[in-house]
């Protein structure tokens, strides 16, 4: 597989910022090939994990940054609303805590101790990151 330059990687992240402009609200999504093929010219979509690794960790940095990218299975956009951003959250909040409910029943633990663990951790973490 072809490796790309750190300007490759940065136009590209340019003109997935310029692309997902135009694609605000769910009526105006870009799938992935599509997304993918404009983002990097000259190659073509084949596979939606391998091929789109990259992509797809841009997408994660937008978000990281705040940007609110929003995504359905069927293709990615720009949220038009607070309201549809809130839905966005919540479905991602059920499938989060539906995951970590999974992991605490596996180790044994309810959940709220659970989660309380995991929050001592990570404030544990930033009073590391603080010294």
């Amino acid at each position: 597989m072809e490796r790309f330059t750190q300007e490759q990687l940065d136009a590209a992240r340019q003109r997935l910022y310029a692309l997902m402009i135009a694609h605000i609200g769910p009526d105006k999504k870009i799938g992935m090939g599509e997304l993918y093929e404009s983002v990097f010219p000259g190659r073509k979509y084949h596979h939606r994990i391998n091929d789109t690794r990259m992509l797809r960790k841009f997408i994660t940095e937008m978000r990281a940054d705040g940007m609110p990218v929003l995504s359905d299975g069927a293709g990615y956009w720009l949220s038009a609303s607070s309201s549809e951003l809130n839905q966005y959250c919540d479905k991602s909040k059920r499938r989060a805590l539906s995951m970590l409910a999974r992991i605490s029943r596996m180790k044994n633990v309810a959940l709220p101790e659970y989660l309380g663990q995991m929050r001592l951790e990570l404030e544990a973490g930033d009073e590391a990151n603080e010294a």
